[in-house]
Parts: structure tokens; C-alpha cells; sequence
């Protein structure tokens, strides 16, 4: 019987013998995980074998790398992976999980229900957890704070964290607060802003995540931005990053010079309406461009000009931009394309 494919999708995977990382397209099957150099490649790379691998995430083997898990093989070998943000990561390790679960047991691999308990149980969920602290209505608000002449916006302070931990009963008293925020941040759930947090989070301590109203932090995939002067490059923050962020995730994209395709993690921000894109391999501190959506035009496009037909084929769109500047983009599925479209245009009508 052929393997069944559960999961496919770009992830960026570092190597095992040069170290380095590249983005590849990963297929997780019921009994293993293939990655391919180019997702219309027919031959894959190579192959991790489930049986009797084990998987860790939070994987914190790297200290500047986020969204990182590990799955290790029976003989030993390692696999890292990377995310491009927590949902895409812990979409993957419940499956990758599940499956490796139900090939022990001699099992079909079946998805477990999604329905989220509102108590967490005895062993704190850090996923749960997060999506708690994220309600718009019950959990840490997100403000805009002045701090050392810089307006940081959609972020809170570190004492308000472990004062919303107590108060839900999530945490018993402050040091236990304190372990659990630090978790949060060590498995990137939440990013330090300002030199503050930032110098607490280097320090390699056991409590990473600090107590106090100077110490600034914000959640990972909210629209966080800074204003002002920045000690880490000494530039004025762009207008254009104070969007919340509606959609994020890797697409092929078509450069505009040599017409090649290259992998490409877009986060899409609304008022302003902007769309930026990143190299997934290295995270993102410089976008490498980004699109001004306001007056744009997205269509599904089933044919492209100067397409080079082995690197990229089917699940086209378009982006027209209100100066007559077209982007050619690729999507993994129908579907995955049919969301973005509708993401892009919902932004562009609304966004200034």
C-alpha cells in the first residue's frame, strides 16, 4: 500500500553536512518524511524514517534561530527544521507527532480533535497558553509605550505578563510566573523589544524573561513596530511595519530581472496595506522588498511570461500595483493560493 502524504510545504532545513540552511519542500507520509530540493523535483533528497524517531520542539539549540524542531531518526541523526511562523510550526509537529504515535501503535494515522480546552491542564501547554494570552477580550493587552525617546507599538510590559499569569491562575506566585513567561520566550511565542529585554534574553539565565515595567516585550506574530531611533541599526523604523499582521508564509516568487523563482516567506500587514518578503533562511531583520497594496489589483493567473516551466508550474497569481508594477507569485495548493488572493484583496480595499 502507498504511503498516504499528510502534510506538505516549504520548510527551511539545515544541512547535515555543510550546516547550513536552505529552504526545502518537505512531505510528511505516514511512515516518513521526504524533502525535496524544488517541490517539482521527482526525486527526493532524502527521507527520514518514523519508525522509532523521536521529536522535539521547543528545539533551543539555537540560540538565534526561532520556531526550530528536531526530529531524530532511529539510528541516531538529527533533523532540524524551521517554521516560518508558530502556527506553520505547530501545525507540523502535531502531525509529525501523531504520526510517529500511530506507527508505533500499528495504527492508521488520525488527526486528534482541534477543540481547545479553556482550563489548562496540570502540565502547561505553552501553545495553549499563548492563544490564551492573545484574546483580545480576557488577555495582556497590547499598548504603545515611550521608552528612551522611541514609540514601541502592540507591545506590553514584562511585569504585566506575570501580573495576567497570577490573575487567571496560571501561575501561583511570581517565580512561577516568571518560569513560565521565560518558556514563552525561549520557544518564541514572545520577542523582547527595547535594549532592556533584549540584554535579559542574552544573558542565558534560567529566567530569560524579566519582571519589570522597563523590560518591553510583544507577541510574535502581532504587528509590532518601533518608531523612533533605533541602537540596533540606527535608522527611523518605516511607516510601512506598523500594520497588524493579517497573513504570513512561504511563496515561490518570480524575480523581476532574471525571471528565476525563489522561495519566499510574504507577511501581508494591513493600514498601511503592504505585502514584504523575506529569504526564510534568514528571518526577518531586511525584508528584501516589499509592495505598496493600496489600488492593487490580485487575480489567479494560469499562465506567466518568461516562466521557466521546470521551476514552477500550476496555482499562479498576480499582483498589478496602483504604478503598473506586476508580481508574479506561486502557491502550494489551489486552495493555499484561493486564501491568498483573498487576504490580498480584502487588504488592499481596506489598507491605505
Amino acid at each position: 500500500m502507498e504511503p498516504t502524504t499528510i502534510r506538505e510545504g516549504y520548510l527551511v532545513k539545515k544541512g547535515t553536512v555543510l550546516n547550513t540552511w536552505k529552504v526545502v519542500w518537505v512531505v510528511l507520509a505516514d511512515d516518513a518524511i521526504e524533502f525535496y530540493k524544488k517541490k517539482t523535483d521527482n526525486s527526493p533528497k532524502g527521507m527520514i524514517p518514523l519508525k522509532g524517531a523521536t521529536l522535539a520542539s521547543p528545539c533551543q539549540d539555537f540560540t538565534k534561530r526561532t520556531l526550530v524542531f528536531k526530529v531524530s531518526a532511529a539510528k541516531k541523526q538529527d533533523h532540524f527544521f524551521q517554521a516560518t511562523h508558530l502556527e506553520e510550526r505547530e501545525l507540523w509537529v502535531k502531525d509529525v507527532k501523531r504520526a510517529i504515535t500511530c506507527l508505533q501503535g500499528g495504527k492508521k494515522f488520525a488527526r486528534k480533535s482541534t477543540r481547545r480546552s479553556i482550563r489548562l491542564p496540570e502540565n502547561v501547554n505553552l501553545s495553549e497558553l499563548y492563544v490564551l494570552m492573545k484574546d483580545q477580550d480576557t488577555g495582556v493587552k497590547e499598548l504603545k509605550l515611550e521608552k528612551d525617546k522611541r514609540l514601541f507599538n502592540h507591545c506590553f510590559t514584562g511585569n504585566t505578563v506575570i501580573d495576567w499569569l497570577i490573575s487567571e491562575g496560571k501561575a501561583r506566585n511570581r517565580t512561577e510566573g516568571l518560569m513560565l513567561a521565560s518558556g514563552l520566550l525561549n520557544e518564541g511565542f514572545l520577542q523582547p523589544a527595547g535594549d532592556v529585554s533584549k540584554d535579559g534574553a542574552e544573558k542565558g539565565a534560567e529566567c530569560v524573561f524579566l519582571d519589570q515595567t522597563e523590560a518591553l516585550y510583544y507577541f510574535a506574530d502581532s504587528g509590532f513596530f518601533c518608531e523612533g531611533y533605533s541602537s540596533d541599526e540606527d535608522v527611523i523604523m518605516k511607516e510601512e511595519f506598523r500594520g497588524a499582521i493579517v497573513k504570513q508564509g512561504c511563496l515561490l516568487k518570480q524575480g523581476h530581472r532574471r525571471k528565476n523563482w525563489k522561495v519566499r516567506k510574504f507577511i501581508l500587514r494591513d493600514d498601511p496595506a503592504y505585502i514584504h518578503y523575506y529569504d526564510p533562511t534568514k528571518g526577518e531583520n531586511d525584508p528584501l522588498g516589499s509592495i505598496h497594496l493600496r489600488g492593487s489589483v490580485v487575480t489567479a493567473v494560469e499562465y506567466v511570461p518568461d516562466a521557466k516551466k521546470l521551476e514552477a508550474d500550476g496555482n499562479f497569481f498576480e499582483i498589478i500595483t496602483s504604478d503598473e508594477t506586476h508580481y508574479y507569485l506561486q502557491a502550494a495548493t489551489a486552495d493555499e493560493r484561493k486564501d491568498w488572493i483573498k487576504a490580498i484583496q480584502s487588504v488592499a480595499k481596506s489598507g491605505k
